[in-house]
């Protein structure tokens, strides 16, 4: 029989992302006549994963200026829509199922409501094309509950579940959290390392070089 005692020494990762994708408004206006976007934010698993047999609610807290800024979502999907002109800080307090035994996580989202940059196939971003802004985390549970672990284990969940190649990279509303992606970011941290020292190396050189010749003269 499963219980709320801890196992020690175990520790179980499950990645997520949030985030938030907007569109601007075309056609039909809002209620408010000034807002431009009509944007979504939002907690989510990676490959669509039910995150509910361990998160109870997320609490998204909007700008002071929006009608009940303080949105508590307490079923999937984890996410809340409106609509607006500016862009803002959104605090997401994720809320897990009493099971767990573990306290509330805070995370903190700028909302983005513009591209910044042209799309990838490098035009100016299509007035029809949604603008994605996803953040990916790992939740990490260390020593959980025996009763949390089944839980887990009855879930396919004791081990990451990141998809192993990139998903549709045309599609801004899927984010490209994969294996790949990951394999890929390390790749280009080890060669920008790489080219920093060479760079050190050279400076170094010419500080030599420099100090000979001043011993010389």
């Amino acid at each position: 029989m499963s219980s709320n005692k801890r196992i020690k020494g175990i520790s179980v990762t499950r990645p997520f992302y949030f985030g938030n994708i907007a569109m601007p408004l075309t056609g039909k206006k809002a209620a408010d006549s000034d807002h431009t976007h009509k944007w979504t934010v939002m907690v989510r698993g990676i490959n669509n994963e039910d995150l509910s047999y361990y998160i109870k609610k997320v609490v998204f807290k909007l700008h002071e200026t929006y009608a009940n800024p303080l949105r508590t979502v307490e079923q999937p999907p984890f996410e809340v829509s409106e609509t607006g002109w500016g862009e803002f800080e959104i605090m997401i307090k994720i809320h897990f199922q009493a099971v767990t035994s573990e306290k509330p996580v805070t995370l903190y989202h700028h909302l983005r409501l513009h591209p910044y940059e042209d799309d990838p196939s490098g035009k100016p971003w299509p007035a029809d094309r949604p603008v994605s802004s996803f953040i990916y985390d790992e939740l990490i549970f260390n020593e959980p509950t025996e009763q949390f672990y089944q839980i887990l284990s009855e879930h396919n969940a004791l081990t990451s579940n990141l998809p192993a190649k990139k998903p549709n990279k045309d599609n801004p509303t899927v984010p490209q959290f994969s294996v790949q992606l990951e394999q890929e970011e390390l790749e280009r941290l080890d060669h920008a390392q790489r080219e920093v020292n060479m760079q050190i190396m050279q400076l170094r050189q010419q500080m030599a070089a420099i100090e000979q010749d001043r011993y010389k003269s």
